[in-house]
């Protein structure tokens, strides 16, 4: 009885130790993070130091810029989407190579983006010019990157 005390300890100093671990790694990963809060979801955690998840936006700069009429191609997605996860490794090195900024709007912590952009899946880009929207791709276009490319060219032309 007393080695099952002593193992059943054990595994609870583990646990606890697991736990602190991670309330401080993800306290480093917090610090100046682009959503100006530190109440968010562990997945979106997981990504703040991800090199393809560096161009988030807020919800209200997104909406401004779009209002500006200039050209605007937003990345509406999911940090627990695994079609976003498979496509935006793909998605942004085109962007970079055609020369286009995306707009990332992480739609897990941002929920109102759903009914405002008519969002149906995830992910979901789409390309804004003038106040309206042009064009949208919906899903994991990451078999078709050429395509990607074009919709991406035609932001700017």
């Amino acid at each position: 009885m007393k080695k099952l005390g002593i193992i059943g300890a054990v595994i609870v100093v583990l646990f606890a130790a697991v736990i602190i671990l991670t309330n401080i790694s993800n306290s480093s990963k917090l610090e100046n993070n682009p959503y100006g809060t530190d109440n968010l979801r562990q997945s979106t955690i997981d990504l703040l130091d991800n090199e393809n998840y560096q161009n988030i936006i807020q919800p209200e700069e997104l909406q401004e810029k779009i209002a500006s009429g200039e050209p605007v191609v937003a990345y509406l997605f999911s940090p627990e989407c695994v079609h976003c996860m498979n496509f935006t490794p793909n998605l942004m090195p085109a962007a970079k190579e055609v020369g286009v900024h995306i707009d990332q709007l992480n739609i897990l912590e941002y929920q109102a983006g759903w009914a405002e952009y008519g969002i149906t899946s995830t992910p979901t880009l789409i390309f804004f010019n003038e106040g309206k929207e042009v064009q949208r791709i919906e899903g994991d276009y990451s078999q078709q990157i050429d395509g990607v490319k074009a919709f991406l060219a035609q932001a700017k032309q």
